[in-house]
């Protein structure tokens, strides 16, 4: 941001276009504020969420309220156990031309829509998960040696059950680490569910209006490109991710006792830019070390891979960030 009131300019239009996309969605859903800030938060950033929660709580219901109110196309992908790479990527077919001749034509798959719902993702097995790896990362899909480019903007948004669930198969790592935030969908509140059975079992029918299209996203994601980093801010996010791993400095007693790999470098990445778009959506310029510890549980919670004795004892990874976050100094004198 090249001066103050260039920047207070970008910051009033990025809030007042976040807050019209939020009140669209808010039409259709009840409740769940974080979880759609957080959606909102992984589409300004460019990248894809994760949904986990029990079957029956709106994930999907989410998803394509998003896709409408966005005003682009929308793919919906139901994993399954016998779901194959190609049906979500695309296959090459023989096609016969005008002539009489025949030739080999791609037919894109579902992958190729700017806003994708990869739902329960984790019922797909390793194999057909992982054909999701270069379209999340790289935006191209590449088959028989030819590299197909996805539009922009791209967003994947997926939704799993609770690994423990029959009939699930765990996301591979490097997946896993492809998502910006996972976040947990939680239980409806008493009066969430009252006003959730009033809008479903009714006769009257929402529409979600549209809020912003294609080329309002990508102008919103440049301005947070722009916002600029203190450094004692991105110290604390460099410490804290390195504080993840067992065997560097800063690790807690939870760390070196239950984890057996920390968060990658696209944590730090993700933390950045996360707190990036937490300030701008408060009216700050500026990232602080707060914006920091409000979105490092989305965005290391996938991220940390526990040991057998944490997996035995029950320990979860929001324990350890918690800890972290407890016991990590903002600064070092």
């Amino acid at each position: 941001m090249t001066n103050d009131k260039e920047a207070r300019a970008q910051l009033t239009d990025l809030r007042e276009s976040v807050q019209k996309l939020r009140d669209a969605m808010m039409t259709i859903i009840v409740g769940q504020t974080e979880i759609v800030d957080g959606v909102i938060t992984c589409l300004l950033a460019g990248s894809h969420v994760l949904l986990e929660g029990v079957p029956g709580l709106g994930k999907t219901m989410l998803v394509r309220t998003l896709a409408e109110a966005i005003d682009l196309p929308f793919a919906r992908i139901q994993f399954t156990p016998d779901l194959m790479p190609a049906d979500i990527l695309g296959t090459t077919v023989v096609e016969e031309n005008s002539s009489g001749g025949q030739r080999f034509e791609f037919q894109k798959g579902p992958v190729f829509s700017p806003i994708v719902l990869a739902d329960e993702i984790n019922r797909a097995t390793p194999k057909t998960q992982s054909a999701l790896l270069e379209a999340m990362q790289e935006h191209r899909v590449t088959i028989g040696g030819k590299t197909h480019e996805l539009g922009q903007p791209y967003f994947v948004l997926a939704t799993q059950n609770p690994l423990e669930m029959e009939g699930t198969y765990p996301l591979p790592e490097a997946q896993l680490d492809r998502f910006f935030f996972k976040l947990k969908v939680p239980f409806p509140s008493r009066g969430d569910l009252h006003k959730i059975i009033d809008r479903t079992t009714g006769s009257q029918t929402n529409h979600v209006p549209q809020a912003l299209n294609g080329s309002d996203i990508r102008r919103l994601q440049a301005i947070v490109r722009d916002v600029p980093m203190p450094h004692h801010v991105q110290d604390f996010i460099v410490r804290l991710l390195r504080a993840t791993h067992p065997n560097l400095e800063g690790a807690t007693e939870n760390v070196r006792r239950y984890v057996a790999t920390g968060a990658s470098p696209r944590g730090a990445q993700t933390m950045i830019l996360a707190s990036k778009i937490r300030a701008l959506l408060d009216g700050r310029i500026t990232s602080e070390i707060n914006d920091v510890r409000a979105i490092a549980p989305p965005a290391l919670r996938h991220r940390i891979l526990l040991n057998f004795e944490g997996e035995a004892e029950g320990i979860t990874t929001d324990a350890v960030i918690d800890e972290l976050l407890t016991q990590l100094p903002e600064t070092l004198d």
